[in-house]
């Protein structure tokens, strides 16, 4: 291949990606230390690594969010830039969260659990690969709105659901009859990503966007809840938008626009 023909890379957009997949590595390697300290018995350890690996999603769907942006903002978007964003969410999005409930509760069933974590993992991947199709084609659809559950947005409902219920267990790694969740909802997510439910892209909200003082201040205090309760806030956001998915087609045009704000020229670039 020539100079000429090489792709073009944008840097901040793709810095911004690189932050995502070096975030899902990390936590898919906190995941298998926390598995070691506990095969070892030091299950304070094993308690912390896990930890961390919630938090290195969470923090790859913040850098997964960003990239996007970042991409509009400066007219950087490119087919290197989704196809490098795809490949990113399968280790984030895909692999550490069904390795982190594998490991979790799915490990007890040998046969069954790994059955179980590779449904979730490849129905993530088919999804983006439909999505990066669907993006070439320059679908209508998919430039305003997503078709099925965003696997990001399953990764992090997966992650902050783990979180909450560690703290409902005061920290410790054993959660009891709470595990059993897991396992459910991570076949109900392979579903939903490949359901007919439309979900808001939400990528029409740039520099530009203005609002009422009482929706920004609305927006304000759902940060500083986010922030202050950190323990289950991030578990209530990602339900909601999961929810929202049903209660969408009952809801008016003018309900529907004043909820997502979308712009119809701006294309979503994550799945």
């Amino acid at each position: 291949m020539t100079q000429d023909n090489n792709p073009k890379i944008h840097l901040l957009p793709n810095l911004m990606t690189a932050g995502n997949l070096f975030c899902g590595f990390a936590a898919t390697l906190s995941i298998l230390h926390g598995a070691l300290h506990e095969h070892d018995g030091n299950m304070d350890l094993a308690d912390d690594k896990f930890h961390m690996a919630i938090w290195l999603i969470l923090a790859s769907c913040i850098f997964d969010m960003l990239d996007g942006r970042l991409a509009r903002l400066s007219g950087s978007e490119s087919p290197f830039g989704r196809e490098f964003d795809s490949l990113a969410d399968v280790v984030s999005f895909g692999v550490a969260p069904a390795l982190m409930v594998y490991r979790i509760v799915l490990h007890e069933f040998p046969r069954s659990g790994w059955i179980i974590a590779s449904i979730y993992l490849i129905c993530g991947a088919l999804r983006l690969a439909r999505f990066n199709c669907l993006a070439a084609d320059n679908s209508a659809n998919a430039n305003r709105e997503f078709r099925g559950f965003p696997i990001p947005a399953a990764a992090g409902l997966v992650a902050s659901l783990t979180h909450f219920m560690l703290w409902l267990a005061q920290g410790e790694r054993h959660l009891g009859n709470f595990k059993w969740v897991l396992p459910g909802l991570l076949l109900f997510l392979s579903w939903m990503m490949f359901s007919g439910f439309r979900y808001p892209s939400f990528k029409g909200i740039n520099w530009k966007t203005t609002r009422s003082i009482h929706r920004f201040l609305g927006i304000v205090i759902v940060l500083i809840l986010t922030i202050t309760y950190y323990q289950w806030m991030p578990f209530v956001l990602f339900l909601s938008y999961l929810l929202y998915g049903f209660l969408r087609p009952f809801l008016s045009q003018k309900m529907q626009e004043e909820i997502e704000d979308e712009l119809e020229e701006d294309a979503p670039k994550h799945p």
